[in-house]
């Protein structure tokens, strides 16, 4: 039989882990207000994160906490001082990159499992050796990684390691995230969690006799970006991931929102759980996940390096934006005796308007929004963008949690 790996999903606030226990997550990882790898994340402040812990391990999810900047020797006390803050609030795990930082971890909090960053670039089985001897319990594979290789590795690592593999979200242009592309153009260091993604940006050739003669390197009338990676995506082949032996599934989006971790998560649970009871079902419902995947923003979809070194499909040279399917419009976080949902608002909408209700189970309920009420009752005709705590009717029944979005 084969083993149930863990679907591990990202979470960049609060509301978001909320969500991805509600939408089917093993486990969630989170960063804190210094010291992970997306500083413009909004992340999580320590009251917060023993909240989130509490919220998680109340339903079954562990939590990681990622402090997996590549750190500077100013770096170390504060880093000694986060862990022994973390020590009193107990997270499942700390996913590290650094050394030194693992030294900080074992010296502070031995208790406290610690998972190797794909930061760390582990591309070969004595890597994973290597590790494991410092205390390592889990090793993420460097995204440069086959099918084939995570193979050998794991039958060359000693079983009770574990091996966690991204297998969704968005892709780096540099080797596992070892860019110095924004430190160069911006002065902000993406090894200390302050990228600013210039590989996304549009550029041209310059001479450099010809100063301001700027000459596109296209594909097209409209230019190229040749450094814009598209998302990784393995939805489809989750037989061959589940025969590679890898214990954890992981979803990268630590700064994306609640409908995409509530998209992304709900696919691959049921593609996970359908895949491991009765594997033609899940080929049957395969387009059903594929469009499931496709509702939250994205870019073109490939599958990485898993199949060997991707060809130009896994870039996008012709745009730098997102595809979109639907827009997402407030998360249920109250539900009244009278069947008023209370939501925040996140984006327009207007009495009138059809919207869905997005449930874990599957179900997308089309529903038309009756009216909408602020706390005071006073009714309005529609949700401005702005954050606002509102009510909303829309004559028909939803749960704590459930997404409210409509086709963009």
């Amino acid at each position: 039989m084969k083993r149930k790996p863990e679907l591990l999903v990202p979470a960049s606030s609060l509301e978001v882990l909320k969500v991805a226990c509600a939408y089917g997550a093993d486990a969630v990882y989170i960063g804190g207000e210094a010291y992970g790898l997306r500083a413009k994340a909004k992340n999580f402040s320590m009251e917060e994160m023993a909240a989130g812990i509490a919220f998680a391990h109340a339903r079954g999810v562990k939590v990681y906490v990622t402090a997996n900047i590549l750190a500077h020797d100013r770096d170390l006390e504060g880093i000694r001082e986060y862990f022994g803050e973390l020590k009193a609030i107990g997270p499942d795990a700390l996913i590290i990159a650094d050394p030194g930082v693992v030294l900080l971890a074992r010296e502070v909090c031995p208790e406290i499992p610690v998972h190797i960053s794909t930061q760390a670039n582990n591309t070969n089985f004595l890597t994973y050796e290597f590790w494991s001897r410092q205390g390592a319990s889990r090793v993420v594979c460097a995204r440069e990684l086959t099918l084939e290789e995570i193979r050998e590795i794991r039958t060359a690592i000693p079983r009770e390691l574990e091996i966690e593999v991204f297998v969704h979200g968005a892709m780096c242009i540099s080797y596992s995230g070892r860019c110095l592309l924004s430190s160069c153009l911006t002065g902000r260091d993406a090894n200390q969690g302050a990228c600013t993604h210039p590989c996304r940006w549009k550029y041209a050739l310059v001479e450099e006799t010809r100063p301001g003669e700027y000459f596109p390197v296209f594909e097209n009338e409209r230019g190229t970006y040749i450094m814009n990676s598209g998302d990784l995506c393995m939805i489809s082949h989750i037989p061959e991931l589940l025969e590679a032996g890898i214990d954890s599934f992981k979803i990268e989006g630590r700064m994306k929102t609640a409908l995409y971790v509530a998209s992304v998560t709900r696919a691959y649970r049921h593609a996970i759980d359908d895949c491991l009871e009765d594997e033609e079902r899940y080929r049957r419902h395969l387009p059903l996940y594929e469009e499931w995947v496709s509702e939250c923003t994205y870019r073109r979809f490939n599958t990485g390096f898993f199949y060997g070194r991707p060809g130009a499909e896994a870039q996008i040279y012709d745009n730098h934006t997102y595809e979109k399917g639907y827009t997402y419009l407030g998360l249920v976080g109250e539900v009244r005796e009278d069947g008023l949902l209370g939501i925040e608002q996140r984006n327009k909408f207007s009495v009138g308007e059809k919207i869905e209700i997005m449930k874990p189970s599957g179900e997308n309920q089309e529903v038309t929004v009756r009216g909408i009420y602020t706390g005071d009752g006073e009714a309005k005709d529609s949700a401005p963008h702005p954050k606002e705590k509102l009510y909303v009717d829309v004559g028909a029944p939803a749960e704590v949690f459930h997404i409210l979005r409509k086709k963009a």
